[in-house]
């Protein structure tokens, strides 16, 4: 409950006023962020332009499509070395070019298969380091209050985003394939220019701690070591949605028999749910601890995925999705804000990186998985086991050991000046929740 100040609360300030407020450089990103994600015409036909005008089957093309998806796990890995060695703003723009670059062949060389494999690696490369040096310098230029709102605007914008370019895509496709790879790689290559221009190259506040024992490994314990399982443990809210991915086409179109028309309207029922929904949901962030965050975002996804899987149905997809998307916003925001308020500046890249990897792992194994499970035993198997999923992540939040963030500590109560009022205020913010329930809080280095 908020405090009297005695001039009385403020009112809430409106999203446009909040996006003013924050730094000429993060606007910057998000507007280039939404452009370029609007601009990738390549990758959702990437196995159309394969099979159709590099004339390979329909396993081959997968198959180097798989191949080359591991750049995406590479670039995220490099992302926070290279923002470490050169910047944020570098690692943006080679992420950009290195995008460009491998879409350039891709579009105009004619070669053997492998040669396709390797030109798509290189172009998922820079596609996997820009997300997480995007969420690095947020991290570097967000104030802690402002961090859960400008992580949602960036989710926001990168959905959007990706609702348009898929459509754009496809138009450019139907004249032309060179027109379709030249429209992503001019996007590309003007949304580094203005990076370049506008956003400079140290973003680093040079006030962060220094560096603990053991340098830049990430280590599962130490001082990181809760961040670093709460990455890793977020894979199981993301493996979900990556699920949802493979398996809702092949359901949609096999199971219920419907149009693949269908599989366009949950996604558009995805981006309107994030853009009505995903500012709301960021207002009330701070008002709740960390650990209840992400078990409401777990139970927001397992309640989507059950209606889905007792209920498959054409109104179930449609429903289901917009509960789990709810769940989706929630943990897109929460997972990189405690990043950015618990490691210091000298490690966020490498931990914003390793929160990409979880990503680019689960798109790798995840539909590999699901394939199996639903070639030797059918497709309600498949929604068991994504339903499942969630509930494991569940359990892990409720047991992990979880810090409060400073934006979400709660206010504390006014106190004259004096030892007991700088000792509750250092306290509240390295607090840390040790379970369920009411918790003691503690130092950090306790």
């Amino acid at each position: 409950m908020a405090t009297s100040t005695g001039e009385g609360a403020a009112a809430p300030k409106a999203w446009t006023a909040r996006f003013k407020e924050l730094p000429l450089p993060l606007r910057v990103l998000f507007l280039t962020s939404f452009v370029n994600r609007a601009g990738m015409f390549v990758f959702p036909l990437l196995a159309v332009y394969l099979v159709r005008s590099k004339g390979l089957g329909t396993a081959e093309a997968g198959l180097l499509i798989s191949v080359g998806s591991t750049g995406l796990l590479v670039g995220s890995l490099l992302s926070g070395p290279v923002c470490d060695l050169r910047g944020r703003r570098d690692a943006l723009v080679a992420a950009l070019v290195l995008n460009a670059v491998g879409y350039l062949g891709l579009g105009t060389l004619d070669g053997a298969p492998w040669t396709y494999a390797l030109l798509l690696f290189v172009a998922l490369v820079g596609m996997g380091m820009f997300g997480p040096a995007a969420n690095t310098l947020i991290a570097d230029l967000a104030t802690p209050e402002q961090r859960p709102f400008s992580y949602t605007v960036s989710y926001i914008g990168n959905n959007l985003g990706m609702g348009i370019g898929p459509l754009l895509g496809g138009v450019a496709a139907a004249y032309s394939y060179h027109v379709m790879f030249a429209g992503n790689i001019v996007v590309g290559l003007l949304c580094a220019v203005v990076i370049r221009i506008w956003v400079p190259r140290d973003t680093k506040s040079g006030t962060a701690a220094p560096k603990a024992a053991g340098g830049g490994r990430l280590r599962l314990g130490g001082v990181h070591g809760h961040v670093l399982w709460m990455v890793l443990a977020s894979f199981f809210y993301v493996a979900p949605l990556i699920g949802l991915e493979y398996a809702l086409p092949l359901a949609v179109t096999t199971e219920l028999n419907a149009s693949a028309g269908l599989v366009g309207v949950v996604y558009t029922v995805n981006s309107v749910v994030v853009v009505g929904l995903g500012l709301q949901l960021e207002k009330r962030i701070a008002s709740y601890p960390i650990r209840t965050l992400l078990l409401v975002a777990g139970v927001l996804w397992a309640l989507g995925l059950a209606v889905l899987d007792f209920g498959f149905s054409l109104a179930a997809v449609l429903a289901s999705t917009v509960v789990w998307t709810l769940g989706e916003i929630i943990a897109s925001v929460v997972v990189p804000t405690y990043i950015a308020d618990h490691v210091d500046e000298h490690r966020v890249g490498r931990f914003m990186a390793l929160n990409g990897f979880v990503l680019g792992l689960a798109r790798l194994v995840v539909p590999f998985g699901l394939g199996l499970i639903w070639q030797n035993h059918g497709a309600r198997p498949v929604l068991h086991t994504m339903l499942v999923t969630p509930l494991v992540g569940i359990a892990v939040f409720a047991v992990l050991r979880i810090r409060s963030s400073a934006a979400s500590a709660p206010a504390a109560p006014a106190a004259g000046p004096g030892p007991a009022a700088a000792s509750s205020s250092s306290s509240s913010s390295a607090s840390v929740e040790a379970g369920p329930g009411p918790a003691d809080a503690v130092r950090s280095g306790a």
